[in-house]
């Protein structure tokens, strides 16, 4: 779609930093074969997200410091400030946490240099350490080439191995190895002792690898549309305190740091607790993971497009009216929209744009998959005539962007197309689908769709979904497809 786009900054922001592994692809069936429909472009780029550390989303980060120089922890810093403006109960968590938080490395082997580092905490006597799989990513899928090492507020450090991770939820356990003294160790939250609203939360973590801070900030329940719950922090995260713990005022865990907004302040995000209690129950008895996992990161993923499909086809569209088309538009509960009306540039033509994302990313290495993401363009031109408008609209149907080269991670689509009939509106529908190389049985999927139904209008609509089964995206393109109405004006 060639015209410039205005989108508000709420939507093209925000973006989550998370960042760490690495993911390939496997060569992708003939998508010619499957009788779907075929596109001539390339996959889509999604909107941006990061972490409290790194992800794409509206605009979202992880916070891990990628590439930092190795650098023993400093101590909070200790710029004089009177008394008075220091919050006591901020330095009270600090003092009663500082021995239970740890800086997590990810070193290359060969030179021992640093790559990348997050946070962490003990939670365990036996030196089991929380923190997110963006942080530990490396340690799954590369443990030929990298090792971690935790470090405390006193620059202590050792090594530390994987034992269990959660791609879903974007947790990890290690455990400090060799360690001879006891752990002391954070306590969880119960799960019965709700949040109140505006209720303080302490975040812990070693931003930027310039040493371990606390930043204070409120609860404000859980991130609304989030496919997995979030706690939507008040509060401020950098990169460098992902895997960091979030406490209240009785020095409980209640979230891990993971994500921040890129285009708002202190606007961050925390897992909740009870899904980090439920991973460590598991890495309790579990082997350290001494090979690559790009097994079990499949598996998980293959879980989370099962719950994103099925949720998808049992929440049925809204329908979205431009003149006499109705294209559909997720519920408002599973995805968030943004439009924009007539573009300037463009007299000659009524143009009118939307967008949809589902929060749904989720981390598989060094990138986010997991993501659905719909737009639309729908074209009123009654004084362009039929040739010129035809002449724009193929233009625009036909340079979307696509990975048309394989690359280490995927390989390039390979799309089909066809037209059909929806009875009352015929439709140009192209489907194209790229391989990851290590993720097996996992797919980038794009539908293309074009109304041509009428000389001077018409709606173009894609839908991209990252990390799919192939079956399920079959069935997620049919049933976009199937949703596509004309309504003639009364």
């Amino acid at each position: 779609m060639p015209f410039p786009t205005r989108w508000p900054l709420q939507f093209v922001a925000p973006l989550l930093l998370l960042a760490c592994g690495l993911a390939n692809a496997q060569n992708s069936p003939n998508a010619a074969s499957t009788g779907a429909p075929v596109a001539r472009a390339q996959a889509a780029v999604p909107p941006g997200a990061t972490e409290a550390g790194a992800v794409p989303a509206p605009a979202i980060a992880p916070t891990i410091a990628p590439g930092t120089a190795p650098a023993a922890p400093a101590a909070v810093p200790s710029a004089p400030a009177p008394a008075e403006a220091l919050s006591g109960n901020a330095r009270r968590i600090y003092e009663l946490s500082r021995d239970k938080l740890v800086q997590i490395r990810t070193l290359l082997r060969n030179s021992n240099t640093q790559a990348s580092t997050g946070s962490g905490f003990f939670v365990s006597a036996d030196g089991l350490i929380v923190t997110n799989f963006h942080v530990a990513s490396q340690l799954a899928l590369e443990p030929e080439r990298y090792s971690g090492v935790y470090v405390t507020i006193d620059g202590q450090q050792g090594a530390v191995e994987l034992l269990a991770f959660d791609v879903q939820h974007d947790l990890a356990v290690l455990r400090a190895k060799a360690r001879t003294a006891a752990a002391p160790m954070l306590s969880f939250r119960p799960a019965a002792d709700a949040m109140a609203q505006g209720e303080r939360i302490y975040s812990l973590g070693n931003p930027l690898d310039i040493g371990f801070a606390v930043t204070e900030g409120t609860y404000n329940g859980l991130v609304r549309r989030s496919f997995y719950p979030r706690i939507f922090f008040g509060g401020t995260l950098n990169p460098g305190m992902s895997g960091g713990p979030a406490v209240d005022d009785a020095g409980r865990v209640l979230g891990v740091n993971v994500a921040k907004r890129l285009d708002g302040e202190q606007v961050s995000f925390l897992i909740p607790a009870e899904f980090a209690q439920a991973l460590v129950q598991r890495a309790a008895h579990a082997q350290p993971i001494t090979q690559p996992a790009y097994a079990e990161v499949t598996r998980q993923l293959l879980v989370h497009q099962q719950l994103l499909t099925a949720r998808f086809l049992q929440t049925p569209f809204k329908e979205q009216r431009h003149g006499s088309y109705l294209v559909p538009v997720p519920d408002d509960a599973l995805a968030r929209c943004w439009g924009s009306g007539r573009d300037p540039d463009f007299h000659a033509l009524n143009l009118e744009r939307t967008k949809c994302q589902v929060d749904s990313d989720v981390v598989a290495g060094d990138f986010s998959t997991g993501m659905v993401r719909l737009s639309y363009e729908a074209y009123d031109a009654p004084t362009l005539g039929a040739a010129r408008f035809a002449r724009t609209y193929s233009q625009s149907f036909g340079n979307e962007p696509f990975l048309k080269r394989g690359n280490g991670r995927q390989t390039a689509v390979e799309c089909t197309e066809r037209y059909v009939d929806q009875g009352s509106l015929p439709l140009r529908a192209v489907i194209c689908m790229s391989a990851y190389r290590k993720l097996r049985g996992l797919y980038d999927m794009t539908v293309l769709v074009a109304t041509v139904n009428q000389p001077t209008r018409g709606a173009l609509g894609r839908l991209d979904v990252r990390g799919i089964a192939f079956d399920n995206g079959l069935k997620l393109a049919d049933h976009y497809l199937r949703a596509f109405r004309w309504e003639a004006a009364p």
